[in-house]
């Protein structure tokens, strides 16, 4: 995530998947955070969860989600 404000803890979010030649990534919709790459085994099973941390640092912002999978 990028600014500030966007996604807060407790919100419901959905997820849409990405498929990269040998991995998947996902984006928190409408394109407000991008996760890093995930192997094929770690696939989420889920689409939708709560959001349960946002931790910003030097780096930018960090959201957490947690899926009921």
């Amino acid at each position: 995530m990028e600014r500030p404000g966007l996604l807060k803890e407790g919100d419901h979010v959905t997820v849409t998947e990405g498929l990269l030649p040998s991995n998947y990534y996902y984006t928190i919709d409408p394109a407000l955070a991008m996760s890093g790459n995930y192997p094929f085994r770690e696939r989420l099973l889920a689409r939708e969860g709560d959001v349960t941390a946002v931790i910003e640092n030097e780096r930018g912002f960090y959201v957490t989600v947690e899926f009921n999978e």
